[in-house]
């Protein structure tokens, strides 16, 4: 086995739908990487401006000043079709629209034209930068990834993230199911005797996706027995409803409409989800938003009673879920041993006294920062794919039963939900007319016995079958699930040796190979040009401001200040050939900073907004 000085390190991505994380495997233990603001969580978001392009910290302060152009919460989106979104697009300052095959579009408009993104393309963006931050800390390139996912993501949404970090430029050893990463992560930080032969409970409540599962764990073997859960619940739904109630609120004590303005929505949302965390430690807070809408200042007062209530169906959906995932692996609730709380959301207070009500006060275990649990698991098993780390085994299972559509609108399942992957299923088939050379086959996942009703991934084709009389030709059809959760299906007539083999999800929802590979393609070029452009708007910024420190108007010391930061920025262009477009804008940014304070009025010569525009190419 290789040591952990023949290969670069590989990362560990929670990509998650409000932070990311990034963290790898390095000198025998995790290490969770801290951004270039030295924050160890970075914002999942992307703002487009009309200078660049900002990602993480700078994205996130730019949101209320820009909100139909900062793109987030893009893991809602990833892998869905546009006809099952609307629930989120109404809530959402940013346009959404339908492309190709009903995927998702996102439109912006970038440095004064209109573009539009896949959203595997948004959340490749931000790969690219817990890519750059990780490269960054540990000096050298990174290529190998683990990224996770949760583990109710279906095989669409599975693929989806997988396409999105090759177009970031990574090769994914793995997609790796939350529950599994934080089980990991928890286990390596706990005491061996505590954590051997036990059945862990995981729940996992982030900002927009909940899991909970039940994991055996034995000497290093981590195995999910059942999980269960809802891609549509999660911490974003709390803040939904805070902002519903104070809609109507407003509405009521103003009768005006908010809706109709992003900005007003956007900053109603920044207040109630500040709003929350108040709640943890005491009864009542303050909704307060200055000039909201109108000129209108508004604030409500919100108890964690009231709060509680608007979010009651929530909890009881929670303690579904828990009783789901219970009855499928068949446990009893006394036969678990320990209750792991992962993800931001699980800080409200409900939802500990929810578990503990369930559990009839077992002990939880929240030890580990519950931002930073899920990356540092998934460098772990980072590391013992890229052959430096070992003696760790985990097993998932599909979080919802596979099969194909047969006659009478039915649905055969081949592989049951709950099955440890890796797996192979085999399952034969056999024609229903006589000389039958050809069939089609549509490929299910869910739990109902009508097919209908279950989620369709795709269709799949066998051709060139031996003319025979129906039932007696053999076809054999193989379910195979990878370690990552990718179902690939396969058939071959026994009789003619003809087969054929798909991975579904491709092509069906989600981006097609050859698009992955243009949109890489184009994501390098477009990063160099967009680098190159950044750089050379900086230098000219630069010089028009040694320019306009000569005009008469401006007084010494103003005109030393502007010299000096003029020419910090040209030594530190000089110094750093490969900064990052994110580093030169924030230079860019700093910059005008200063000559916002230095330049207030309109002096004799050149007025400051026009130095901007002239900077920003007008």
């Amino acid at each position: 086995m290789a040591s952990e000085g023949d290969t670069a390190p590989a990362i560990g991505i929670d990509l998650g739908m409000t932070n990311s994380c990034v963290a790898a495997w390095q000198h025998n233990r995790v290490v969770i990487i801290p951004n270039d603001q030295g924050n160890r969580i970075t914002p999942s978001c992307v703002a487009f401006t009309e200078y660049g392009r900002l990602v993480g910290d700078a994205a996130k302060n730019h949101t209320d000043l820009n909100p139909i152009n900062t793109v987030f919460a893009i893991k809602r989106l990833i892998g869905k079709h546009f006809s099952d979104a609307q629930n989120d697009i109404m809530h959402w300052p940013f346009k959404v629209i339908s492309g190709p095959r009903d995927m998702l579009k996102i439109v912006v408009n970038y440095r004064g034209v209109e573009r539009q993104f896949y959203a595997e393309e948004i959340s490749a963006i931000i790969l690219v930068k817990m890519k750059e931050i990780a490269e960054v800390y540990l000096g050298c390139t990174v290529k190998n990834a683990v990224i996770t996912v949760p583990a109710y993501f279906n095989d669409f949404q599975r693929q989806a993230t997988k396409n999105s970090g090759t177009i970031a430029g990574l090769n994914i050893l793995s997609i790796m199911d939350e529950p599994i990463a934080a089980a990991i992560a928890y286990g390596c930080n706990d005491i061996t005797e505590d954590i051997n032969s036990k059945i862990l409970l995981v729940f996992d409540l982030g900002r927009s996706t909940f899991d909970v599962s039940l994991l055996s764990v034995n000497c290093g073997n981590f195995v999910m027995m059942s999980t269960a859960g809802d891609t549509h619940l999660g911490g974003e739904d709390f803040d939904d409803c805070l902002v519903d109630y104070c809609i109507r609120e407003f509405q009521l004590k103003f009768n005006k409409d908010l809706r109709g303005s992003a900005r007003s929505l956007r900053r109603l949302r920044s207040a109630c989800r500040r709003a929350i965390r108040p709640l943890s430690y005491g009864i009542r807070t303050m909704i307060e938003v200055d000039n909201l809408y109108d000129g209108i200042d508004f604030c409500t007062s919100i108890s964690k009673s009231l709060f509680e209530e608007l979010n009651i169906d929530y909890f009881t959906r929670f303690t579904e879920l828990i009783e789901q995932c219970l009855s499928d692996a068949k446990v009893d609730k006394t036969r678990v041993d320990t209750l792991v709380l992962v993800g931001e959301s699980t800080r409200i207070p409900k939802i500990p006294r929810l578990l503990q009500d369930t559990f009839e006060g077992k002990k939880l275990r929240m030890a580990m920062n519950p931002y930073e649990t899920v990356a540092y698991g998934a460098a772990i098993q980072a590391g013992k794919l890229n052959m430096q780390c070992k003696n760790l085994v985990f097993v998932g299972a599909p979080r919802l039963s596979l099969g194909i559509g047969t006659l009478g609108g039915r649905m055969t399942i081949v592989v049951p939900r709950n099955t440890p992957i890796p797996t192979k299923k085999h399952y034969v088939l056999t024609t229903t007319i006589d000389d039958q050379i050809s069939m089609t086959l549509p490929i299910y996942e869910g739990e109902n016995d009508e097919s209908k009703y279950n989620n369709l991934l795709g269709y799949f084709g066998l051709y060139g079958i031996d003319a025979a009389p129906k039932g007696i030709p053999q076809i054999d059809v193989c379910f195979h699930i990878d370690a990552g959760g990718i179902l690939h299906v396969s058939a071959k007539d026994r009789s003619s040796g003809r087969k054929n083999e798909i991975v579904i999800g491709k092509g069906n929802g989600v981006l097609t190979l050859e698009g992955i590979q243009s949109l890489g393609e184009d994501a390098v070029c477009y990063k160099a040009e967009q680098e190159r452009k950044a750089r050379v708007s900086l230098e000219d910024y630069a010089c028009k401001v040694k320019a306009m420190a000569k005009d008469p108007g401006i007084s010494v010391s103003e005109k030393k200040s502007m010299e000096v930061a003029a020419e910090n920025v040209t030594e530190w262009l000089d110094r750093n050939q490969h900064a990052t477009i994110d580093e030169i804008n924030e230079r860019q940014g700093e910059l005008e900073t200063t000559m916002r304070r230095l330049m207030k009025l309109k002096r004799g010569g050149i007025p400051y907004d026009q130095v901007l525009l002239l900077s920003r190419g007008a």
